[in-house]
């Protein structure tokens, strides 16, 4: 049985999924979807961009969990900078619990030096939304797996405001002209980048990305938002402040994004995200 699964909508394939990809360790190797692509067969991921080799499509990166990087690429070091360290952990498909043509279940192993750290379930879900919308709905379940707390940060917290980043994370397609960025009630990365909102909609030249948290919890992570100098969105887990994962107790986000043809105005990115989350 193959090992990348398409997920399909509406009867058509809109992304595969990459479960043992052949990377270098410095990439921090984890399952991905990539391609992703709107109905009409439009790509809005990116794979190993040259501006950032560790940008995997869709998926969970966390730079810093306990000191080992499974985001990939240099390490953030307080009053050092960004620096290449041999920390770079793995994110290891252990096997598919459920699987259909429109999603599925996974087990993951995230592995460091150390041995594992966590245990991820993975639940993946695509849905039609309509004749040009179908929506993503990803939920990751992060279980410490050893007998002490581990802490998550980011290079925010580590000493470098505005970089949030970890958790999960799509990076889109890049093109000629940067992608518009807006929420409910504000528009541009420096206005929306940091903050917290009902959902956020990235729009390229033909297409629409609309980002929500589907959980209290998740909706409490500020975005991590770049449209200038490439085109991305997370949802932050460690914004300000570490994480704590206790022995034994697990941490769950749930984002819905929708993919849409055309670009989407507010009152349209709105209803079809509020659509999404409500299925």
């Amino acid at each position: 049985m193959t090992e990348s699964p398409v997920l399909s909508a509406a009867g058509r394939p809109v992304g595969r999924y990459v479960t043992r990809p052949e990377l270098p360790g410095r990439l921090s190797p984890r399952p991905y979807l990539h391609p992703v692509t709107t109905l009409a067969g439009t790509a809005v991921t990116e794979l190993s961009p040259a501006d950032h080799p560790h940008h995997l499509g869709v998926g969970v990166a966390v730079p810093d969990v306990e000191g080992h990087n499974f985001w990939g690429g240099r390490t953030f070091v307080r009053d050092q900078g960004p620096t290449e360290l041999d920390n770079h952990g793995a994110q290891r498909h252990v096997a598919f619990q459920l699987r259909d043509p429109d999603g599925f279940v996974e087990e993951l192993r995230w592995v460091a030096a150390r041995g594992e750290l966590l245990h991820e379930r993975r639940t993946v879900a695509a849905t039609e939304l309509g004749d040009a919308a179908w929506a993503l709905d990803f939920t990751f379940a992060l279980t410490n797996t050893t007998p002490d707390t581990l802490s998550v940060g980011s290079p925010a917290t580590n000493g470098r405001p505005g970089a949030a980043y970890g958790g999960f994370f799509w990076r889109a397609r890049k093109e000629a002209e940067a992608p518009e960025v807006f929420t409910p009630d504000a528009e541009g990365e420096e206005q929306v980048h940091g903050r917290t909102a009902e959902w956020l909609a990235l729009a390229g030249s033909t297409w629409t990305l609309v980002f929500a948290g589907a959980t209290d919890a998740t909706r409490r992570d500020p975005w991590f938002v770049r449209t200038a100098e490439y085109p991305g969105v997370g949802s932050s887990l460690a914004h300000t402040e570490r994480v704590a994962i206790g022995p034994g107790d697990t941490l769950v986000r749930r984002v819905v994004t929708v993919v849409a043809d055309g670009r989407l105005d507010r009152t349209e990115a709105a209803a079809l995200i509020r659509k999404a989350v409500a299925q």
